[in-house]
């Protein structure tokens, strides 16, 4: 089954994050490239396309790109640093191209944290500006933060002061950080142990389903997060058989995921919830599998919950 695609248009990036899992290596997409390769998408049936990157909002030719998104039947969102959203300008452009969902990177309420990580001493404040000028232009907003060693304590204050202060926003989607990459090599400081994080996401996890909010958790295996098991990306993919298409701007190129399964640990073989976990990425060196626990609940209630869900929500 196609889900929604993945185009970097760009590696330039405006910021310099400590665990960036793409870093700047200079490398831009033409035009005329990332138009055929949307089309290439639709051909391929996906649903929409994410605009990635780098920062697509540094990329010149962001909306007319959005514009041909629209004219070819192919959503498209983006996933940005909100730097350049806050000029309420160049959000307006944006959104008259066509653009009416973002993902906005945010990884702590604590101002100190959000410059440390993003290298950015603005980068919250113009975050809320980018914030108030979503809501404003009625942009459907996702939140996405990455788990790591400086957010890990405080990952449910970071949405409860995003609900109480944005409340139009309905999506939060946590990563759990991309070990392997270059910033992070240099930045081993960075990444949060599985139980550093256990409690604040799920109580974050919790007050936003008090609130109805949607989410989706990835990285992190069940054992971790068995209450909102059905909130597993690669759980849902696992279970509805997904796959995804991404055409990165370096060595891998053009790339096609139909596998969610990473690495798993001998408490995984006793678990219930094994065929349904993609266990752990990055694991057993970044991530001791004798961190893991097994389960033992009902695969039949969370597969039920992925494909019969009681409410249907605007799709995320």
């Amino acid at each position: 089954m196609a889900g929604i695609a993945y185009l970097q248009i760009t590696r330039k990036c405006n910021q310099q994050c400590i665990f960036c899992s793409n870093p700047d290596n200079n490398e831009v997409r033409s035009l005329a490239d990332a138009k055929n390769t949307i089309l290439k998408f639709r051909a391929l049936d996906h649903d929409g396309v994410i605009l990635t990157g780098g920062e697509p909002t540094v990329y010149d030719g962001l909306p007319e790109l959005i514009a041909h998104c629209r004219q070819n039947s192919m959503p498209a969102r983006i996933i940005s640093n909100g730097q350049n959203l806050a000029d309420k300008g160049y959000l307006n452009t944006l959104a008259k191209a066509g653009l009416d969902h973002i993902h906005l990177s945010l990884h702590s309420v604590k101002d100190d944290v959000q410059s440390r990580l993003t290298g950015n001493p603005g980068s919250l404040g113009n975050l809320t500006n980018a914030l108030e000028n979503c809501g404003r232009a009625g942009i459907f907003v996702t939140i996405n933060t990455v788990i790591n060693s400086y957010n890990a304590d405080h990952l449910n204050l970071t949405v409860k002061w995003l609900i109480r202060n944005f409340p139009f926003i309905r999506h939060f989607v946590w990563n759990n950080l991309d070990p392997f990459m270059n910033r992070v090599e240099q930045n081993r400081h960075v990444i949060a142990q599985l139980q550093d994080f256990e409690v604040s996401l799920c109580k974050a996890a919790r007050f936003l389903k008090q609130n109805n909010r949607t989410f989706r958790i990835e990285r992190v295996p069940l054992c971790y997060m068995a209450e909102f098991a059905e909130f597993s990306t690669e759980t849902r993919k696992i279970v509805k058989n997904e796959n995804r298409a991404i055409s990165f701007l370096d060595k891998r190129g053009d790339y096609s995921q139909d596998n969610f399964f990473y690495e798993k640990g001998p408490p995984c073989r006793d678990c219930e919830l094994n065929p349904l976990c993609a266990g752990l990425y990055g694991g057993n060196a970044y991530f001791p599998f004798d961190n893991l626990f097994p389960v033992f609940m009902d695969r039949k209630r969370i597969m039920d919950a992925i494909l019969n869900p009681k409410q249907i929500r605007k799709a995320v």
